[in-house]
């Protein structure tokens, strides 16, 4: 039998460049070698955007569209909205009852999206307890491995804490301890050379229309210390670079030293850009029309996905009631 993989993403907003070369082409190339359980987490999506709710049913859609023009197969993973296994929740509520309060409120990224996201209300329960129900998210399936960056570490961590202390207060080991699957991704920073985030709004989503794209890319921020066309730019430290890395390599070389001996301008470099991107773009998002214009097929993707999903948790879900005697 495969080692199993559990991975998920937030449907807060639509899928962005970043999603899909780093984690997208990723789960691609792991659906070949795992038993992957690939995980739309709305009840994650809840926890910030609950004062906005309404949308993210339909973020659901979009983001499964999104993985099947990737290359995700339902014939290889199973793919799956999360608030359709209720088990996840339930296996939350236990994990919580025994997860000390001190191990969530140290959480290095709870403190780091308070920061960052003052504009939402994040100082509640739910936002706290977020790693608890990643932990359920993951241990529910008994996963092995869970695909992750650098950045997620602790979560995993406490995750594996979180299972040390119900083998030790019930006397029954159950779960695996999740392993990190770190794997190399291209770091694709936002057009504002901040990180690439739904909540800056700084990305090119992979449903925008050529016109955005060509929009969204004139914007980008470029290389500060070139002031005039005429002075030479810095390709090494300029985010336009990184984009023509990943979208347009054959060119790379070629406009590295245009921009290095000022043979071109940051506006020139822009359009090309764009058009890259563009072209890169097209057979997805050709794949992705055709998903979008078929929504039986998605329903019927979500709901074989929730009763494969829910056959293991609730078997899982089983053997933690009769260890604590409920």
């Amino acid at each position: 039998m495969r080692d199993r993989i559990l991975s998920g993403m937030r449907p807060t907003g639509p899928l962005h460049l970043g999603h899909l070369t780093g984690a997208l082409k990723n789960w691609v190339q792991l659906q070949e070698k795992y038993d992957c359980f690939f995980m739309i987490a709305d009840w994650h999506a809840l926890m910030s955007e609950y004062k906005d709710s309404m949308r993210i049913k339909e973020y659901c859609l979009d983001n499964l569209i999104d993985w099947l023009a990737s290359g995700l197969d339902p014939e290889k993973s199973t793919l799956f909205r999360q608030s359709d296994v209720p088990e996840h929740c339930e296996l939350n509520l236990i994990l919580s009852i025994i997860t000390p309060l001190g191990w969530l409120e140290r959480c290095p990224t709870y403190k780091e999206q308070i920061s960052q996201l003052k504009e939402k209300e994040l100082t509640t329960h739910g936002f706290l307890g977020y790693p608890v129900l990643q932990a359920a998210d993951i241990i529910i399936y008994k996963a092995k491995y869970v695909p992750v960056g650098e950045d997620q570490l602790p979560h995993l961590e406490l995750c594996r804490e979180m299972v040390r202390r119900f083998h030790f207060l019930f006397k029954k080991e159950i779960f695996p301890e999740p392993q990190a699957l770190l794997t190399e991704t291209p770091k694709l920073l936002g057009l504002d050379g901040r990180k690439m985030s739904k909540s800056y709004n700084n990305f090119i989503a992979l449903s925008d229309s050529p016109d955005e794209i060509r929009k969204k890319v004139a914007a980008m921020f470029t290389d500060p210390q070139r002031i005039k066309i005429t002075d030479p730019g810095h390709p090494d430290t300029c985010n336009v670079y990184a984009y023509y890395k990943l979208f347009a390599p054959q060119l790379y070389e070629e406009v590295y030293e245009q921009c290095k001996n000022a043979e071109i301008g940051c506006v020139q470099d822009k359009q090309r850009l764009a058009e890259c991107i563009v072209e890169f773009l097209k057979p997805f998002q050709e794949k992705r029309k055709k998903f979008a214009q078929d929504r039986n097929y998605l329903d019927k993707v979500l709901k074989e996905g929730a009763e494969k999903a829910r056959a293991v948790a609730s078997s899982t879900l089983e053997e933690v009631k009769k260890a604590i005697g409920i």
